[in-house]
This record gives structure tokens, sequence and C-alpha cells, in this order.
């Protein structure tokens, strides 16, 4: 079953996203979040490449495990970056091999000391080019891609924001999940603006909770121009004690993913960092999954 279907059910998708890790500590860290969060039965999970897809195999062998150790419904980041049509090609064709039915699309960043994004040789520039690829190539293959309820930082003209947007959606894409935020009233104009774009598939929200100072700084790693609300900052600010920072993300986050939920959102993708407790909490709060 493709995740269009599950989001055709009628009920809200929860999904989660993991990193492959680099070493055997990261590698523990993840197996027993893995062990705690698989038991909650997620509508899918999703695995990414590192920057300037530098996790590439890792990637691949993650996909693989969780999908057939696991028996999750596991969705690959492909990206453009550093990869000709031949060796995108050869991964898409071991993952449809694998019995993988979804693939998340996406241009991708650039290298670490790459300011801007260069197609590689004989690839591609836009990730509308490579869901067109995937689509071509291998038909059976459901595909997302990737939304922005603040704005894309490479593309200030939000109007031409959208435009990229619904190449990606005519060239094949089924689903958009969108980059992370922290108010909601972003996502709901994002929604109005895919709408007035006649963008009409569904959109599922992306959701980080704030745990620690870490945690922010990964965040700004992976989202550029996502800006953090004055109220949660005051928040944040006026605590001191240990532990009281993750509380105060995971209530957030918690309060977000209720609004959505009651605003008819089609789906909920929480990035989790690798870490089980901030998601075993939200989904224990709101008594979803």
């Amino acid at each position: 079953m493709h995740v269009r279907d599950l989001l055709g059910q009628g009920r809200p998708t929860f999904s989660f996203e993991f990193f492959p890790p680099k070493d055997a500590a990261a590698a523990e860290t993840l197996r027993l979040s893995m062990r705690e969060l698989a038991p909650l039965g997620p509508s899918f999970v999703s695995i990414t490449y590192g920057a300037g897809g530098s996790t590439r195999q890792l990637t691949h062998d993650l996909v693989l495990r969780l999908h057939r150790d696991e028996g999750l419904h596991v969705v690959p980041h492909l990206t453009c970056v550093g990869s000709s049509r031949a060796e995108l090609g050869e991964a898409l064709a071991r993952y449809a091999q694998a019995g993988i039915e979804d693939i998340m699309a996406l241009r991708g960043d650039p290298p670490s000391g790459q300011v801007d994004f260069a197609s590689p040789a004989d690839g591609f520039a836009h990730a509308a080019d490579l869901v067109t690829f995937i689509k071509r190539e291998h038909p059976s293959f459901g595909v997302g891609v990737a939304g922005y309820p603040q704005g894309h930082h490479e593309t200030p003209n939000r109007l031409r924001e959208m435009d990229h947007l619904k190449a990606k959606v005519d060239a094949g894409a089924d689903y958009i999940c969108t980059q992370l935020f922290f108010d909601n009233h972003d996502f709901y104009d994002f929604r109005d603006r895919c709408e007035a774009a006649g963008i009409r598939v569904p959109v599922i929200a992306g959701i980080m909770p704030v745990t620690s100072s870490a945690t922010m700084r990964r965040m700004s790693e992976l989202a550029l121009g996502v800006h953090i609300p004055g109220k949660l900052q005051k928040a944040i600010g006026r605590m001191s004690e240990r532990g009281s920072m993750a509380r105060i993300g995971i209530h957030w986050a918690a309060e977000q993913v209720r609004d959505l939920l009651d605003h008819q959102v089609a789906g909920i993708h929480l990035y989790t960092l690798n870490q089980s407790r901030a998601t075993l909490q939200i989904v224990e709060t709101l008594g979803v999954l």
C-alpha cells in the first residue's frame, strides 16, 4: 500500500523520520529508539540522506533493514545531489527489487562548503526533474515531495515558490510533506496557497519538538529560514532547571499536533532526530496511534 492510499483512508497518518547513524554509539541510540517507537505502528517512516548525499549507502542499508526485519513501511529520501541519472536509476532499481513502494524526492542541499547548488554531470537540477524521472522509470513508485510553510530561503518570491511546488506535483508527486514549523498559522496559510495555486494533493505537516540547545542547532541545519515564535522563545528563556526545555518543547509540539488534528490535517510527520522520548510523550499526551 502506497502512502497516497494511506492518506486516502479518511484519517490522518502519523509518521516518523530518522537519519542513518554514523558510528556505533549512534547506531545503538537508533536501535533503542526504533524498539520503543515501532510498536506504535506508524503509518510509515522516512529515512534521510546526509548533507550532500554523504550517507547514501547508509541510507540504503537502513531502509532495507527496517523494511525487511522490522516490517515497517519505509520511505527513503532520494536527492539530486551528487548523483547521475544512472546512479539514481540503480538506487531506484534496488529499492523496487526489495519491495519498497514510496520515495521522497528532493533536490537536496549543497555539500558542506558549497554555497550554491550545482547539478551533477548527467544529473538533475530540480526536484521536479527527479519526480519526472522516477515516474517514467518506475511508474509503480509513490512519490512525496517537500513543501515550505515559511518559504524556501533560495526563493524569496512566494508566488514563484508555489510555481516550483506545482511543477513537482504536476510531474507526478502524490503528496507534500512540509519542512518543520512552529506556528500553525504558517501551515494553514501554506495550505491556502496550495489551493490557490491549483495544488490538490494531501499536505502532511512536519513537526519537530525543541528539546535541547542541540536540537535547536540541528533545527537550524535542517531548516534554514524557519523561525521560532517569540512566545516559545520567552517560555524557554524563563526556564532554567535541567530538563525544563524539553518539557516546554514537547508541550508546544503536542499542542501544535492537537490543533492540526482539529483542523483536518492530512497527516503528522514527526522529526525524531533518532530519539524516542519526545515522540512517545506526544503520542501519549494526545492518545493517538
